[in-house]
């Protein structure tokens, strides 16, 4: 019983008399974080929508070997990655760590990347088993999807993962709405043993998300395997008794060990000689997240990630050369401080992050290239530094004593800076923490010094109180992400002179049950300096004053992350207005995106070139210089559609009514759902020009006669499914520019207009396959895009399974969801 139930935050139970050790999980997809408590970096990749962006599965496997090396480095079994929940909404907290809003092209991708991660003898777990497309009320809500919504659409990418092998998968914290059974993804007895484990016969374990199994009885009957995090929680305390009295057979007991044990076999965690552990075998691993080899495959990532979304009169790329520009300007919050990550627990700690300026002057030697961030894109302040701050002692830091209830302190210790102000308290009879540090005012002017502690607190700064709160918190905190983003209070300090400003913070010890107890407070501070309409005229001063302006814009830390939902899709601050000045101060002015999800940009039809950069990951401003030269040709392609305009979003938002998320746009998600509407948005999914020019030359079917509505359908459940594709579309383009270039081609059906008016819920067009090819300057391909049976085939309720309608679809062949070059028909026998 105690293997169901995790031995800490992020290891399993051992059991030495049976060779078993513990397993260790950690965090993903952005870089495998381990536990945190070996103290090496770790390779931190482009954002998975970036990665997406790429539609390479081989890129998406070096990717995912990347990955699995880094896990045997830092000793860890598990990966908790990939996420294939899709993009139904563009205002999704977690929007960057999904792949996609298409579920063809999230299976495809992650079955690469987890067949990659896998070969290495390390397990992936992909997630949140299913329904979790909203930040808002995560823990609480229940989503309701039609059956057939369910099985095409949300459920896709998890069976294409279970078809391909995948170990683990994690159970969401939200609830479903199913077959007349409304219960938590950990306690949902038709979903985890119906489908997961009956129909498609998955043979590895179900995790519950961190705190998310709240009983014993109802997820041990309901198909969960395994309770994270440890010691402790409904199983540990209440699963023994429920055995024992029969509410929950012992044989559930056994198949449960019995995947844990499979899944140990698997990672080498099992030796099969009693009383004899096998040491973690880290051969293979990386030996620098910094190398050269990692280095490089993180820029090209990064850079093939890349969306060329405009580019008049050939402005990109950039000379080099003496020929290139002499004088070049690069601007914005973003480009001072790329955002190379979103928030919450895909965050990892890289060996360093490459700077645009430092990137662009290396690839750009004949070149002067100047720096100005044309104003703050954040509301706060950075962190404060440590060499700003001193205990009441005259050392260097910030002051910290631990006080009892009574407020008598158990223990003093000194931390460095503000960057340290989360830590583990492990006395249990610490109740409160007492931060005191005095903040040097270098210069005349004003000052800004913002405190945010977690939880109840009281805040003073030069003996003034300045907030107080007596609401304590508890783990709620840890799984809203709230820790991550609480109020804070802002104290304005004018001096006339340098001096010291003195900071007392009391702030409540967290009891975040398995996550530990920890204090929080976040300590930021703003120097006088330049307002934001000085910065923006000395930005705009120097794009007219350059060859070339390069405006870096986004979002950022307080925008993109696990916790919460954004509000709408608007750029931060004024950085809209940034771009139009820029541009018409220099008419040759690029613009880079720096986010991970979609933002308007009122803009895009009136620069010469834009380009969308994601969240690049530890080799930012190496991809940057690369994209802009063209040393790699940003390839990238829409994994999402671009709105124009907010009010034309299909899906607004995912905000729960009455503690329920209604799927109302049934199978539209996405592109579909733009499709159906009829709106135009400001670049369509697949959307992506690179550098090269393309024409489609002609289209032919190869074996379509395979294709026929009475074969019998094989799922997963028995005998695997014939890996034949039902028909292969092949495609011959042609590289019309002169430079060498890689295109994505992309196949998208329709149904046969008589079958359409039957099923009206059916899609307009839906992707149905894709591949990438690259081309020589003047050359030729001829790609072949494999179709699978699964994309002609709907769910038939009534049936309870695939079914396909005979009837002529329509094979649509192009360069995105709306630039459909080529078609022909798909004939499917009755």
């Amino acid at each position: 019983m105690a293997l169901l139930t995790g031995a800490a935050t992020w290891t399993l139970r051992e059991i030495p008399a049976i060779g078993l050790r513990t397993m260790t999980v950690s965090d993903g997809p952005i870089g495998v974080r381990g536990t945190g408590d070996d103290g090496l970096p770790s390779a931190q990749l482009p954002a998975p929508s970036a990665t997406a962006a790429t539609w390479d599965v081989d890129l998406q496997a070096r990717l995912g070997a990347l990955m699995a090396a880094e896990a045997r480095r830092k000793a860890v079994d598990v990966i908790l990655a990939p996420v294939v929940n899709l993009q139904r909404s563009p205002v999704g907290g977690r929007h960057f760590e999904c792949l996609a809003e298409d579920p063809l092209l999230t299976a495809r991708l992650a079955v690469a990347f987890v067949g990659a991660i896998q070969e290495q003898g390390v397990a992936a777990c992909v997630k949140h088993f299913v329904g979790n497309e909203t930040e808002t009320d995560r823990t609480e809500y229940l989503s309701r999807i039609d059956e057939r919504t369910l099985r095409e659409v949300y459920l896709a990418p998890f069976e294409a993962v279970v078809d391909a092998g995948i170990w683990t998968i994690m159970a969401a914290y939200n609830g479903l709405a199913r077959d007349g059974v409304d219960a938590t993804a950990t306690a949902h007895g038709p979903l985890l043993n119906g489908i997961l484990k009956d129909e498609w016969a998955f043979d590895g374990i179900v995790v519950s998300d961190w705190l998310a199994t709240k009983t014993a009885v109802e997820p041990a009957l309901g198909g969960l395997d395994l309770v994270m995090p440890g010691p402790g929680g409904p199983w540990a305390e209440g699963l023994l008794d429920a055995v024992r009295d029969g509410r929950v057979p012992e044989s559930a007991i056994d198949d449960k060990v019995a995947r844990i044990l499979r899944l140990a076999e698997r990672v080498g965690a099992l030796s099969g000689l009693a009383g004899h552990l096998l040491p973690y075998d880290a051969s293979g691993a990386t030996e620098d997240p910094a190398s050269d080899e990692v280095a490089a495959l993180l820029t090209e990532a990064a850079a093939r990630s890349t969306v060329v979304l405009r580019n008049e009169g050939g402005l990109l790329p950039v000379a080099t050369g003496a020929d290139g520009p002499r004088r070049i300007a690069l601007i914005g919050h973003n480009a001072v401080v790329p955002f190379t990550q979103g928030g919450g627990s895909a965050f990892v700690t890289p060996p360093h992050v490459s700077a645009p300026i430092d990137a662009l002057r290396d690839a750009l030697p004949h070149a002067e290239v100047a720096l100005d961030r044309g104003g703050a894109a954040t509301v706060g302040a950075p962190l404060a530094p440590g060499e700003l701050l001193t205990t009441p002692d005259g050392e260097p830091g910030i002051r910290i004593d631990l006080l009892d209830a009574d407020g008598v302190v158990r223990e003093s210790l000194q931390v460095p800076d503000a960057a340290s102000l989360w830590f583990p308290v492990h006395d249990a009879g610490v109740a409160s923490a007492r931060l005191t540090t005095d903040v040097e005012l270098r210069a005349a002017g004003r000052h800004v010094i913002e405190l945010a502690p977690v939880g109840a607190h009281r805040v003073t700064v030069d003996g003034t109180l300045r907030a107080a709160s007596d609401e304590p918190v508890g783990v709620e905190v840890v799984l809203n992400s709230s820790y991550a983003n609480p109020p804070s209070v802002e104290a304005v300090v004018e001096v006339d002179a340098p001096r010291l400003a003195r900071v007392e913070v009391d702030a409540q010890v967290v009891d975040g049950e398995s996550y530990g107890r920890f204090v929080r407070v976040h300590f930021r501070y703003r120097a006088p300096g330049l307002t934001i309409d000085e910065e923006l005229d000395a930005a705009v001063a120097a794009a007219a004053a350059s060859d070339l302006a390069v405006v870096v814009v986004g979002t950022n830390p307080e925008t993109e992350s696990e916790g919460w939902d954004r509000p709408d899709l608007a750029l931060p601050a004024r950085q809209n207005e940034l771009v139009r000045r820029v541009a018409a101060a220099n008419p040759r002015t690029v613009v880079v995106v720096n986010a991970g999800a979609p933002v308007i940009l009122p803009w895009l039809d009136e620069v010469p070139a834009v380009l969308w950069w994601w969240l690049p990951g530890q080799e930012a401003g190496t991809s940057l210089a690369a994209v802009l030269t063209g040393a790699i040709e940003p390839s990238g392609r829409l994994p999402w559609t671009l709105p124009a305009r907010e009010e034309d979003v299909p899906v607004p938002h995912g905000i729960p009514v009455d503690g329920v998320i209604e799927y109302t746009e049934r199978l539209d998600v996405g592109h579909r759902g733009w499709d159906r509407l009829g709106r135009t948005p400001a670049r369509e999914f697949g959307f992506g020009l690179g550098y090269a020019a393309w024409e489609y030359r002609s289209v032919e079917l190869v074996d379509a006669a395979s294709v026929d509505a009475t074969d019998a359908h094989v799922n997963a459940a028995g005998t695997p499914a014939d890996p034949r594709p039902a028909v292969v579309v092949r495609v011959t383009i042609a590289n019309t520019g002169a430079r060498d270039g890689r295109e994505v081609v992309q196949c998208y059906l329709a149904a046969d207009p008589a079958d359409a008016a039957s099923d009206p819920d059916r899609p307009l067009r839906w992707l149905a396959g894709f591949a990438v090819v690259d081309v020589a300057a003047g050359g030729t391909a001829t790609v072949d895009l494999p179709i699978d049976r699964r994309a002609f085939e709907t769910w038939s309720t009534d049936a309870a399974r695939f079914t396909l309608r005979p009837g002529a679809y329509r094979a649509h062949v192009g360069r995105s969801s709306r630039d459909l070059r080529l078609e022909i028909d798909v004939p499917i026998r009755g």
